[in-house]
């Protein structure tokens, strides 16, 4: 797929990658163990085989999803996330407290397992040890990239 947005922002490469139609949807899917290509073509009405196939390749590709052959005839596959893929799961539950606040029909909430309670996101400062409400966002200079890992 070709880059959207040729924008030095992390906001703006992560929507070259996340960004088309479906593709959250099917990474989510995948998050929740709809692993096939059928099961997740069967939970998102309205996709076109064509599309899903299309996606999934693209999420392949980026980084996110690895596949694995389990059916020789006809060739069948199964998704799994990456480490890179597993990491949406925070912007997902970000989506979701977000809706709980703003949708005019609310769908889903994010609760602690233990005490069913709904919960809040924090900020967490790892050289403080404490959660914080004073965050920022800075450019990252030169010496300050870090690699990207495989």
């Amino acid at each position: 797929m070709k880059d959207r947005y040729n924008l030095p922002c992390n906001i703006a490469q992560t929507l070259n990658i996340i960004g088309d139609r479906w593709t959250l949807l099917i990474v989510h899917e995948i998050l929740i163990g709809n692993t096939t290509f059928n099961e997740i073509k069967k939970s998102l009405t309205g996709i076109s085989s064509n599309l899903l196939s299309d996606r999934l390749k693209h999420l392949e590709q980026t980084g996110l999803i690895e596949s694995s052959l389990y059916s020789d005839h006809p060739p069948r596959y199964s998704y799994t996330l990456t480490e890179s893929g597993k990491d949406l799961e925070h912007v997902f539950n970000s989506m979701i407290l977000w809706g709980r606040n703003h949708l005019k029909k609310c769908y889903k909430k994010l609760i602690h397992e233990a005490c069913r309670h709904e919960v809040e996101i924090a900020y967490y400062c790892s050289h403080c040890e404490k959660n914080v409400d004073d965050v920022i966002v800075v450019e990252v200079d030169a010496d300050d990239v870090k690699p990207l890992s495989s």
